[in-house]
C-alpha cells in the first residue's frame, strides 16, 4: 500500500465513511491565501518541479537550514535542479514534520507519484513531474479547475489597480478569483519613509491630493469603494496584537502630519495612529457589508542580518507571545457600540490564546447571522495536524464547531489545494474518533450534514459573495459615523 492511500489519517471505519460520503468531494472554497492574482490570469504554465513547489515556499526553505543545507540551495544562486535535489535530500529528516505529509500528499494529488522523496528517487520524480506540468492541466488555470476551487481570495494592497482580477473575471473561468484588502502599510506611521512613499502611491491610485489626515483618510475610502466595485467582500489585517488605545480625530491628525515631515512617530503614537484607523477600516468594513480578518501573533523578521540580505516572508518569523485579550476585546467592543462591527474572523498564532480567542467570539455573536464572530482555523504554524484539531477543539469546546467556516491555505504556492484535503482528513478522523468512543451520536445525516457545511457550504453562506451561490450578501445596516 503507498503512503498516501484512500483512507491516509482516517483512523476509524467511522471517519473513513464520513469523509468519502461528505467531505471529498466537496468543493473548494479558498477565502485566504497568497497566490498570485498575475499567476492566475496569464494562466502561468510552470517550467519544472521548482518553480511550482519551491521558489517561495518558506515553509521548506526553514526545513533545509535545519538540515544544514547552504543558502545558495534556499533562495540562493544554485540552478532549479540542485536546489530541488537539496530538497529531496531534506524530506527524509522531515518525519513528523508536517512538511512529510504535505509533500508526498502534493506529489500524489498533482502528478500521481506514489514514490517517497528521497535522494534516490529525485531524479526520476523529477522528470516525471516536469513532463506533466507541461501539460494544460497544470498550468495555474487547470490547477484551480482540478481541485474544484469555487473561489480563491487574494492578499491585495489598496493601492493595486486589480487588473489581473479584472482580465480574469473576464476569461470566463468557473472560478471567482476575487480581492482582499490589506492596508497594513497604512498604519506604519513609526516608519515615515516608506509610509510616505507609500502615501503617494495611495493618492495617485485614489486621484486624490493627500496633504491632510482627512484627505488620506478619503483616500482610502475611496480605495474601499474602488475594491468593493471588483467584487471585494473582505479586507485583511496582519498585527502582532490589536491596538486600542483610542484617540481624537485631532490627535490622529497631528500624528498623520508629523509623519508626512519625515518624523517617526513614537511607540505610543504609533499605537494610538493605528487604533484611531482601524476604526475607521472596521466603519468602512460595516457600511459595506464586508467580513474582517484579523491575523494576529506573529513575531517577524527576527534575524536581522537575513533581513536585510533576503528581505521580508524568507522564513524568519516565528510565533510571538503578545498580551492579545484586552487589547482585541477592547478594539470589538468599540466597534459594537457604534454600531459599527463587521462579520470578523480572528486567528491566533500562539497556542497559548487558543482558549482566549474562542471564548472572545462568543462576546459579540449578536443573533443576526450564525457564528457572526469566526474564531479563524489553525493558521501558519498551526495549520498542521495538532494544530488543526487544537483549534477544533477549542472552539468546540467553547462554541458551535458546526457553525465554523473552515479551512485556508495561506500559501503563496499553487501545490497547496491538497491542504484543504488534509484539513478534512483531520476534521472527519476527530469526528470519527468521538463517534467510536460513544461520545456523539453515529448519526450519519446529523453528522454528514457538519462536514459538508464545514467543508464548503458555512463559507459560501457566511461569505456571501455576489454571484457565489444563491445566497444574497448579508447587509449591516444602521452604522453610526464616528465620533471626530
Amino acid at each position: 500500500m503507498p503512503f498516501i492511500h484512500e483512507n491516509f489519517l482516517l483512523g476509524t471505519k467511522t471517519a473513513r465513511e464520513l469523509y468519502h460520503k461528505f467531505a471529498a468531494d466537496e468543493p473548494v472554497f479558498d477565502y485566504h491565501c497568497h497566490i498570485s492574482p498575475k499567476d492566475i490570469a496569464e494562466n502561468r504554465q510552470f517550467k519544472n518541479l521548482f518553480e511550482i513547489w519551491l521558489e517561495g515556499d518558506h515553509y521548506k526553505w526553514r526545513a533545509m537550514r535545519s538540515n544544514g543545507v547552504a543558502e545558495k540551495y534556499c533562495t540562493g544562486a544554485a540552478t532549479p535542479l540542485e536546489k530541488f535535489q537539496a530538497w529531496a535530500a531534506t524530506v527524509p529528516h522531515t518525519l513528523r514534520n508536517p512538511l512529510y505529509h504535505w509533500t508526498h500528499l502534493e506529489l500524489t494529488r498533482y502528478f500521481g507519484i506514489s514514490q517517497l522523496l528521497d535522494e534516490t528517487t529525485a531524479e526520476k520524480i523529477w522528470k516525471t513531474a516536469n513532463d506533466k506540468l507541461a501539460k494544460p492541466e497544470l498550468t495555474t488555470q487547470g490547477i484551480l479547475r482540478k481541485f474544484k476551487v469555487k473561489v480563491v481570495c487574494t492578499t491585495d494592497d489598496p493601492v493595486d489597480d486589480l487588473g489581473y482580477h479584472r482580465a480574469f473575471a473576464a476569461s470566463g473561468h468557473p472560478t471567482r478569483m476575487l480581492p482582499a484588502f490589506r492596508p497594513d502599510k497604512a498604519l506604519t506611521v513609526n516608519q515615515p519613509e516608506g509610509f510616505n512613499r507609500w502615501v503617494d502611491q495611495l493618492g495617485k491610485s485614489a486621484n486624490v491630493d493627500i496633504n491632510s489626515y482627512a484627505a488620506f483618510l478619503t483616500a482610502l475610502q475611496k480605495r474601499h469603494e474602488f475594491f468593493h466595485a471588483q467584487g471585494c467582500r473582505l479586507s485583511d489585517h496582519g498585527m502582532n496584537h490589536c491596538f486600542a488605545d483610542f484617540v481624537s480625530e485631532s490627535t490622529a491628525a497631528a500624528i498623520f502630519a508629523k509623519a508626512r515631515k519625515g518624523q517617526a512617530a513614537s511607540a505610543q503614537e504609533h499605537v494610538q495612529f493605528a487604533s484611531n484607523l482601524m476604526l475607521y477600516f472596521g466603519q468602512l468594513d460595516a457600511q459595506a457589508g464586508w467580513t474582517k480578518q484579523l491575523h494576529l501573533g506573529a513575531l517577524r523578521s527576527n534575524n536581522t542580518r537575513l533581513l536585510k540580505q533576503l528581505g521580508p516572508d524568507t522564513g524568519f518569523d516565528s510565533i510571538g507571545d503578545f498580551p492579545q485579550t484586552q487589547t482585541l476585546a477592547a478594539y470589538l467592543d468599540r466597534l459594537d457600540s457604534e454600531n459599527s462591527l463587521p462579520k470578523t474572523i480572528i486567528y491566533n498564532l500562539n497556542p497559548a490564546d487558543n482558549y482566549a480567542f474562542a471564548t472572545m467570539i462568543g462576546n459579540f455573536q449578536d443573533g443576526t447571522i450564525p457564528g457572526k464572530i469566526q474564531y479563524g482555523s489553525g493558521w501558519w504554524f498551526l495549520d498542521q495536524k495538532e494544530g488543526m484539531e487544537w483549534q477544533m477543539n477549542a472552539l468546540s469546546n467553547l462554541g458551535l464547531l458546526s457553525r465554523f467556516i473552515g479551512m485556508i491555505t495561506d500559501s503563496r504556492s499553487f501545490m497547496s489545494y491538497p491542504r484543504h484535503e488534509y484539513f478534512r482528513r483531520t476534521l472527519c478522523n476527530l469526528i470519527g474518533r468521538d463517534v467510536e468512543n460513544g461520545e456523539l451520536p453515529k448519526d450519519e445525516k446529523l453528522l454528514g450534514s457538519m462536514i459538508r457545511n464545514i467543508s464548503f457550504t458555512n463559507a459560501k453562506n457566511y461569505l456571501a459573495f455576489p454571484g457565489v451561490g444563491d445566497d444574497a450578501p448579508a447587509k449591516i445596516t444602521g452604522v453610526k459615523k464616528r465620533n471626530k
